[in-house]
């Protein structure tokens, strides 16, 4: 399997970096930021036991907009010290970029003057008009040495070294960044297992993917990205992390002020966020790694939801407002069930959440669908956006909440039934999204529904109630 590595451009080329989004160099780093940045590389490099003449090996695997983004802030704050740092990211070769989007890049080229200076210093313009005319066909790889992220066409990112080999990427790494969709992450480790089997040492593994999986035996539980990379790879936990938060991935590269949480075991869950963190991208730390990330999951169910109100109602913020009230008390009542001090995580989600409602691509996703101008026959990976991790989130918290084993006392009824059926928005997506039983219009419905309690009530059952199940997040 031959795969490729772009290099970088020209010496100069940091000078071009800092001008990427309209910046001078004047809002950017500083000679003292500079050595602060050399001092953090310094430590972490010591911390993994890097020689002098070695560089610290930066993988990402998947290129997505998160996942771009984020090799493209490690390569802007990183890159200038080649000898002490290697920054590169795979993605799968051979995803054609078609003739709409090849002429909206070249728009984008051509209404950004530093980027149209950097293309044509890099001899890499002609192939955009080229591309734009018809005249040839471009590859998602091949436009991310440039920094087009396919996924994210209208935000630019630096030049990146690219890898389309993964076995080629993965090797020798020091740190492995999963950007690849939760639904991928256990074919792609699985593959990347293969490669580490004559390793010494383990890498550091960050996981930036939103989801879950069901699994049913020998009881019901739940499986996440970094469980699937610990399985497929044995990899142990110590060492793989999640990062997550309240962000989108464009205007965190833009440098909007943004937070973000990196979960998992100290020895370097704390190193590593002071490696990451930067002025305008304040990372915290957090040791409770899977109840995060499965809450990174769960508020891209509820997004959907959202959208499709929004699209419904012409935006009636009042109409939202119900949504979120009822989209709420429902994550609060399935956070009791996942964690013995949920109230710790109410700040957190509602953040992740605020933000996805927003301008996330699970909100947009459920818009669309609203509106016709998607069918839920086109599957769940689009063009323009990527995988809407949301829709196979909806069936693993349906599929594992339904189950009567984990049955709770209806206040109503006073009967023991499944958890979902308290639950009655989740239930109603499963119906338009999995089922596909009922049209995006159910979920007005659902709202409507003269039965349907106050969302209040559903906040005090939980509060009230020793819902608590360790055994959902693998916890005896």
């Amino acid at each position: 399997m031959v795969g490729s590595i772009e290099t970088m451009g020209s010496p100069d080329n940091n000078n071009h970096q800092q001008q990427q989004n309209g910046y001078s160099s004047a809002h950017h780093s500083t000679n003292g930021t500079n050595s602060g940045q050399e001092e953090k590389l310094d430590e972490l490099r010591r911390l993994l036991g890097k020689a002098d003449g070695d560089p610290l090996r930066i993988v990402g695997v998947g290129a997505g907009a998160w996942g771009s983004v984020f090799a493209a802030l490690l390569q802007d704050s990183y890159g200038q010290f080649r000898d002490k740092i290697q920054i590169r990211i795979w993605r799968r070769a051979g995803r054609a970029v078609d003739r709409s989007t090849a002429e909206h890049l070249f728009e984008v080229i051509n209404s950004r003057e530093d980027v149209l200076r950097r293309l044509i210093r890099r001899c890499a313009y002609l192939k955009y008009v080229e591309a734009r005319l018809g005249d040839r066909t471009l590859y998602a790889d091949e436009i991310l040495k440039d920094g087009f992220c396919i996924n994210m066409i209208d935000t630019p990112l630096c030049p990146m070294k690219v890898v389309t080999n993964l076995q080629e990427a993965v090797w020798d790494a020091d740190i492995v960044v999963n950007g690849v969709p939760s639904t991928d992450t256990r074919e792609v480790f699985e593959e990347i297992s293969v490669y580490w089997k004559e390793r010494i040492s383990m890498p550091i593994i960050i996981s930036l993917a939103k989801g879950i999986e069901a699994a049913l035996s020998p009881v019901p539980h739940i499986i996440t990205p970094t469980q699937m990379i610990k399985l497929a790879t044995g990899v142990p936990m110590e060492n793989i992390l999640y990062l997550g938060g309240p962000n989108i991935a464009a205007e965190i590269y833009n440098k909007e002020y943004a937070n973000a949480r990196i979960c998992g075991a100290e020895k370097w869950r704390k190193p590593i966020a002071n490696f990451l963190r930067q002025p305008h991208f304040i990372v915290w730390d957090n040791s409770d790694l899977i109840t995060h990330e499965v809450m990174g999951g769960l508020k891209n169910v509820y997004a959907i939801g959202a959208g499709m109100v929004a699209a419904l109602t012409n935006e009636s913020a009042t109409s939202k407002s119900v949504y979120f009230a009822h989209c709420t008390s429902e994550m609060i009542f399935i956070t009791h069930l996942l964690a013995e001090e949920p109230e710790k995580l109410a700040g957190p989600l509602l953040a992740d959440t605020y933000v996805t409602l927003l301008k996330g691509r699970n909100a947009w996703y459920g818009q669309m669908l609203a509106k016709g101008e998607l069918s839920r026959d086109m599957g769940d990976s689009i063009k323009g956006k990527g995988m809407i991790q949301g829709v196979s989130a909806v069936g693993a918290f349906y599929e594992l909440l339904s189950q009567q084993s984990l049955s709770v006392l209806h206040p109503g009824v006073k009967k023991p039934v499944a958890p979902v059926e308290l639950c009655p928005i989740l239930k109603t997506l499963y119906t338009i999204l999995i089922s596909r039983e009922r049209s995006s219009e159910a979920i007005l419905q659902a709202l409507r529904d003269e039965t349907l309690n106050d969302p209040r009530e559903r906040i005090e059952i939980a509060q009230t109630h020793a819902f608590y199940r360790p055994s959902l997040l693998g916890q005896s």
